[in-house]
């Protein structure tokens, strides 16, 4: 969980990220974020998740149980 919340925080340019954060509250909320989080989730986790997914998720925490219950 740990590793995930640093990879998050790194892509989002914040120092570190809580699992109930919004995700457009973050200043670095864009395409680009939501494409690293995608190439994050397919690289780390070997998982296909689509940008449309990642904004119905809403929180850092949805997009983690997003890729836990893709890998399922």
């Amino acid at each position: 969980m740990d590793k995930f919340l640093e990879e998050i925080a790194e892509i989002l340019e914040e120092e570190q990220v809580n699992l109930n954060d919004k995700l457009i509250d973050f200043d670095a909320w864009d395409s680009l974020t939501q494409l690293s989080i995608i190439a994050l989730a397919g690289e780390e986790y070997g998982v296909m998740i689509s940008a449309v997914e990642i904004r119905e998720a809403e929180t850092v925490g949805g997009i983690k149980q997003l890729i836990d219950n893709k890998k399922a």
